[in-house]
């Protein structure tokens, strides 16, 4: 177990399941005290006791990242409690149903765009704040190569993420001055219960298997697999350590040399 940040204050939000879960674990084994911020209680403190068994300093703690309110309050109490906020990881978001942009309802266009994007703005808003009086602190934020190469049928996902990386850099030279750094890190395909979902609508879409699909990714990644939630926590673990102090506003595409998915769909 290294030690590289050890005692630092690390948030990572969406983190009771997924990419979070996996980003936490990592933080924690590199010495991070680290909280477990979802909008799942149960879960997220039944994870965050199993990290614990482990030797590994993790709490839980409830966050809505699309309520403002409920995110300004969230991190001025743990500021007041813990003295300082090191290091923010936003992991939280929400897919999209697959559907052509077309025909995609008001209702999921707010949904995604409100959680993913909007949520990681209050996350950002409300840490930053609070690193630039201490002058000190880290963010990360998890975009997608969606964000960068938009897919079809995910109007919304693509338009989220993309906000995501623009509102990444725009912080970096924002909190600059402060000694804050903020980068990006975008995963390619990973098969958690997020990608899962998605995976199932666009085999129907396409009239076929689950298998047929999950190897036509993996042919498609040029290092001949997908993704593991470890290998994007090693990511995000590169950009919070001290050693990569001189990075910021940078988006890291984690991707088994994947830049995107280029399929069109056929005419309707």
């Amino acid at each position: 177990m290294s030690e590289e940040l050890k005692d630092k204050i690390a948030v990572v939000t969406g983190a009771a399941q997924g990419l979070g879960l996996g980003i936490t674990r990592r933080l924690a084994e590199e010495g991070a005290d680290v909280i477990i911020a979802d909008l799942q209680p149960e879960k997220a403190e039944s994870e965050a006791a199993n990290l614990r068994e482990e030797g590994l300093s993790v709490s839980a703690s409830v966050l809505d990242v699309g309520d403002s309110q409920s995110v300004n309050t969230f991190f001025d109490d743990l500021f007041d409690s813990r003295g300082r906020i090191d290091i923010l990881v936003n992991s939280a978001g929400v897919g999209q149903t697959v559907t052509h942009t077309v025909d995609l309802p008001d209702e999921e266009w707010e949904r995604v765009i409100h959680i993913t994007l909007t949520g990681t703005f209050y996350c950002c808003r409300a840490a930053g704040r609070i690193m630039e009086k201490q002058a000190s602190g880290c963010i990360v934020n998890l975009a997608s190569i969606n964000g960068q190469s938009p897919a079809a049928l995910v109007a919304a996902y693509n338009v989220a993420k993309a906000g995501v990386i623009s509102l990444t850099q725009t912080l970096a030279l924002e909190l600059a001055a402060c000694g804050v750094r903020v980068n990006a890190i975008s995963p390619g395909p990973v098969y958690t219960e997020f990608n899962r979902r998605n995976m199932a609508q666009r085999c129907e879409s396409l009239n076929i298997s689950e298998e047929e699909m999950i190897e036509r990714v993996r042919a498609a990644i040029p290092l001949g697999r997908w993704g593991e939630p470890a290998d994007i926590a090693n990511g995000v673990a590169f950009l919070c350590n001290p050693s990569t102090s001189w990075l910021t506003g940078e988006v890291l595409r984690v991707s088994g040399g994947l830049a995107g998915v280029s399929a069109t769909p056929a005419k309707r």
